[in-house]
């Protein structure tokens, strides 16, 4: 039994080869998985047997029936965002085999995702940034709500109350996270102030969703640090 396992995964694995190109090589499945033709042939058969309808072109390959779809693994975009900042995370990790088994594992995950989904995913993955501080921790309640604010640009309202404990309310247009000494920082660009400001999300009090939709910023998070660094230096 204790065989069974690498094969059958072995067989899920060549399944998402299959899907991944139009046409593939017994030679490209053996290479890639490190067994015998003669194991790719009889691993073609067991698929066939098993009602996946893959296509023999004599001398050439490959392929699985034009048509034939394997019903795709469904996300909600909270899921899929939980996936991504797992992702962020991982990275982080002091263990190299963790980190290169997980992106093996969300590459997949990310293959049967829909065309927007994968979009999103992108996006929000360009703008996330964690740094690790074991020494403090900090909770709140609405990290997936802002992702997802920050993928489809739209405005969102705060009850706010900083640590020292002032009250206000904020209309913000979502620009990226930050995840720093354990807390969750939003990167955002405040209404109220005409300019970028950080929220701590453990300081949120409430949020509402709005459905107006903001233009946009044309920069990438690693711009938003380095102006952040220019302004700070200029006040000293």
């Amino acid at each position: 039994m204790a065989e069974d396992k690498p094969r059958l995964a072995r067989l899920t694995a060549i399944l998402t080869q299959l899907q991944s190109k139009r046409l593939i090589t017994a030679r490209d499945i053996a290479e890639k998985h490190n067994v015998s033709i003669r194991t790719v042939y009889r691993d073609i058969r067991t698929l066939e047997n098993s009602g996946i309808p893959i296509v023999t072109e004599d001398g050439k390959g490959y392929s699985i029936s034009q048509g034939y779809k394997l019903p795709p693994v469904m996300f909600t975009e909270e899921e899929a965002n939980a996936l991504i900042t797992a992702e962020h995370f991982i990275s982080k990790n002091k263990d190299k085999s963790l980190i290169l088994q997980y992106g093996n594992a969300i590459e997949k995950i990310k293959s049967v995702m829909r065309y927007t989904q994968k979009d999103k995913a992108e996006l929000l993955s360009t703008r996330m940034h964690i740094r690790i501080n074991p020494k403090a921790e900090q909770t709140s309640n609405y990290l997936a709500q802002l992702q997802s604010a920050i993928t489809n640009f739209q405005l969102v309202h705060l009850n706010y109350i900083s640590l020292k404990k002032e009250w206000s309310e904020r209309t913000v247009e979502p620009f990226a996270l930050l995840h720093t000494q354990e807390n969750w920082l939003l990167i955002a660009h405040c209404r109220l102030r005409k300019g970028f400001r950080l929220f701590r999300l453990d300081c949120i009090e409430s949020l509402q969703m709005r459905t107006e939709k903001f233009e946009p910023h044309n920069m990438t998070l690693q711009e938003y640090f380095e102006e952040a660094k220019k302004k700070w230096e200029n006040n000293f």
